[in-house]
């Protein structure tokens, strides 16, 4: 379970992580309440479960709270990457001296967990990370043992922190692996983790995700998180459909059948987005091994309805989903949508019931439906069909 910002500074505060005071609201004018109450110029923030907030326009300085209602109100409603802005967090704002990144995570490759520090935050982690990598610190940290001061420091001293400030990042460390073992995270993140000019350490941004197999011990934060995702966002809308969907940022959606199969698709697509470009795709979303063609029908309306999709890759390999169940779900969901289906789609079929699949697709003789027999074709023809539409 992702968090928002302002819900991943609730638990930086309750396990002692220096935050600046704030409050998210819904609409405008109680943004220039709580900017009134913090006295102060503020940052006003949309509340969305993507990056990117602040060049898509969803962060804004306000230096009084006439201001902070009209930055308000220029960001309610806004669309950021197909989340749309329903709470601001309206937070004092801060100067900054310098910015840092820190994060834990959960290392699969590796089968442990690994800290990650850097003293040039501030900017799109990944983007540091392969321009220039050797600014990235990475450490391994033992499930065992944790972090302590002892590792704290040696994270610290491995990322190159300054002298002035080890000490002070250092019980920062150790207070966000706290979040991240009591919460049972599998991320947990601040960027930019700022020195404001008097020497203070704050966490200005936050992100956690809550392993969601852990609810069952963590009702209570599940419980008060879990209204925080509008009926109109398309993350919500596929979690109220029971739908295993994240939107990323391309161009092309993917639907397949298997976490597996719809992983390599995605690499897939990406390979051949690069001839035709650059093209990437716009989502993850596996609707499973027992897939219902209503299951189908909902998984496609979603993605149909992401403004960043050219075209659709449907890849399924049929096993205890049969192809013929596919092929009626994208029917039965084209005849849902009608004239506001207008997105070319591209499906790849193999497996049980193929032939019967492919039939009814031929009979259907959709105008928006090509189907092509390999993957390596069909990723190709949807990477093409984005690039040209």
């Amino acid at each position: 379970m992702d968090l928002m910002e302002y819900q991943a500074k609730e638990l930086f505060a309750k396990h002692g992580v220096p935050v600046l005071p704030g409050e998210t609201v819904a609409d405008a004018t109680a943004a220039g309440t709580v900017a009134e109450k913090i006295g102060k110029p503020v940052v006003v923030k949309a509340q969305v479960k993507t990056g990117g907030r602040g060049k898509a326009g969803g962060v804004k300085l306000a230096e009084t709270p006439a201001e902070a209602v009209e930055k308000a109100e220029g960001i309610l409603g806004l669309d950021i990457k197909g989340h749309v802005v329903h709470k601001v967090l309206v937070t004092e704002a801060s100067d900054i001296d310098k910015e840092y990144y820190v994060s834990f995570l959960l290392d699969r490759a590796n089968r442990t967990y690994l800290a990650m520090a850097s003293v040039e935050g501030g900017m799109e982690i990944e983007e540091l990370a392969v321009e220039r990598p050797e600014a990235l610190a990475r450490v391994a940290v033992d499930a065992i043992r944790g972090v302590d001061a002892d590792k704290a420091a040696e994270i610290v001293a491995t990322a190159g922190f300054p002298a002035d400030v080890a000490a002070e990042v250092a019980s920062v460390l150790v207070k966000l692996w706290e979040v991240f073992v009591e919460e049972e995270a599998t991320l947990v993140e601040v960027n930019p983790l700022v020195r404001t000019p008097d020497g203070r350490i704050v966490a200005l941004d936050g992100k956690v995700t809550l392993d969601g197999n852990a609810e069952f011990r963590h009702k209570e934060v599940f419980a008060a998180f879990a209204d925080v995702v509008a009926a109109d966002d398309l993350e919500g809308r596929a979690k109220a459909k029971d739908l295993n969907y994240v939107k990323l940022d391309g161009q092309v959606g993917i639907i397949g059948n298997g976490a597996g199969l719809v992983m390599s698709t995605l690499d897939v697509v990406a390979y051949a987005g690069e001839k035709h470009g650059g093209v990437k795709p716009a989502n993850f979303l596996d609707i499973g091994g027992g897939a219902s063609a209503q299951v189908m029908a909902d998984g496609l309306e979603i993605i149909l309805s992401d403004k960043d999709v050219r075209s659709v890759f449907v890849n399924v390999f049929g096993g205890i989903t049969s192809c013929d169940e596919v092929a009626n779900g994208i029917v039965q969901a084209l005849g849902m949508l009608g004239d506001t289906a207008t997105k070319p789609l591209v499906v790849r079929l193999d497996g049980n019931n193929v032939d019967e699949g492919h039939r009814i697709l031929t009979e259907a003789a959709h105008p928006l439906v090509t189907v092509v027999d390999t993957m390596d074709g069909a990723a190709d023809k949807a990477a093409e069909l984005a690039g040209s539409n």
